[in-house]
């Protein structure tokens, strides 16, 4: 990193290409990879004072890596965090979260609207550990609050919400969890640090799935939590210990995804707009879900806590699943994936996809019907992007 004295008075994107790193005695000018299992020590002494803190520096690549460690500080910094603990996947970092810092016997209150592997893994995996939880509509601020007991830990979301954009108000959701002595845990893999900054509306935690647009390319699995010292040193010691850590390679590649992540998010918003406003405008679409559009019933409150509206749209069409079916199978532009956040555009059925393992009935209570279709905007060229959606909607 440049010898910049002043790095918290610089901009998101001077941030974003200088923060966090360190060259080695190479003096290298790009981010340096270190593949390497463990790390020598000068002698049993110096060794002795690694593993017990008493001497910083790097032992075991589980949980000290300089290439993980260069990852972590800039993105601590982009978010507004003390710390940063990588791991191997955004479903890592949720599961990391809960296990590092709510205890058997204790209490979870989550949002509905969240992705699906989210609900699925708290009710067939955290619930084994006797940890109860509570449902709640997202965006109500009095559901939240009724739902508290005595044994409340957690408050788990994301916001906006996948795949509808539901939002809630972070900073009115703080001060029911501060209140009430709650842990608040913000995903915040939608619109990356450049879009929200949790922490600084009032969150304790900001947890990422840097494969989305961290990334930003579809290359590599990776996930961060991002909290004050005290909190991930608990998160920290879990991963330490059971081992859900990013690899050199991967935090090398969402590393250097840094860099870009200013631009391509801005890219990425501009091009959904004027996709849901065409959308909008089609007579075979019954309703556009995108936080951009004044039509959706959260736009005013993202206005406030947001900086941009994301790159996702999703839009429920008339006919159900085979007109669905149809629209995806016609595409030629598109990937037919799951996976979000990348320069290519994606699309994909919710309701049989990425929330396909739920019930019924909590496809119904989050609202995922069967004619929801999911857009990730990506950044070709947004009237390519229109001609080919307008292919499969005739």
């Amino acid at each position: 990193m440049a010898n910049l004295k002043n790095m918290k008075d610089l901009s998101f994107g001077t941030k974003a290409i200088r923060e966090g790193y360190q060259a080695t005695n190479e003096q290298e000018h790009s981010e340096a990879i270190f593949l390497t299992s463990s790390f020598r020590f000068d002698c049993a002494e110096q060794a002795e004072k690694r593993f017990s803190k008493e001497e910083p520096g790097n032992i075991y690549s589980r949980f000290t890596n300089p290439t993980v460690d260069a990852f972590e500080k800039k993105l601590a910094t982009l978010e507004g965090a003390e710390k940063c603990v990588a791991t191997a996947s955004g479903m890592a970092a949720i599961f990391t979260t809960i296990m590092a810092l709510v205890k058997s016997g204790e209490h979870i209150v989550a949002s509905r609207n969240m992705f699906g592997t989210s609900i699925v893994l708290l009710n067939t995996i955290i619930t084994k550990f006797d940890i109860s939880v509570s449902y709640v509509d997202l965006s109500d601020l009095s559901q939240w609050e009724n739902a508290l007991q005595n044994n409340t830990k957690l408050f788990l979301l994301e916001t906006p919400s996948n795949p509808l954009g539901e939002v809630v108000d972070i900073k009115s959701l703080s001060k029911i969890s501060r209140t009430n002595n709650i842990l608040l845990a913000v995903d915040n893999a939608i619109l990356s640090p450049v879009l929200q900054k949790p922490i600084a509306l009032g969150a304790d935690i900001v947890i990422q799935s840097a494969t989305k647009y961290i990334d930003g390319q579809g290359r590599c699995l990776a996930g961060a939590v991002l909290s004050n010292t005290e909190i991930i040193e608990k998160v920290a010691s879990f991963t330490r210990t059971t081992g859900p850590s990013l690899s050199a390679f991967n935090a090398w590649v969402v590393l250097k995804s840094l860099d870009t992540l200013n631009l391509r998010m801005k890219a990425h918003c501009e091009n959904a707009l004027k996709i849901a406003i065409w959308l909008e405008n089609q007579s075979q679409v019954d309703k556009v879900h995108y936080l951009g559009l004044e039509s959706h019933p959260h736009h005013q409150l993202a206005k406030i806590q947001q900086s941009g509206f994301g790159g996702i749209v999703s839009f429920e069409v008339k006919g159900g699943k085979p007109t669905a079916f149809k629209l995806i199978n016609a595409v030629k532009i598109f990937s037919i994936t799951a996976n979000l956040g990348d320069t290519k555009s994606t699309i994909t059925h919710p309701a049989t996809t990425t929330h396909g393992r739920l019930t019924d009935e909590e496809r119904i209570n989050a609202n995922i019907s069967e004619g929801l279709v999911r857009l990730s905007i990506g950044l070709e060229d947004v009237d390519d992007l229109i001609r080919d959606i307008d292919r499969g909607l005739f």
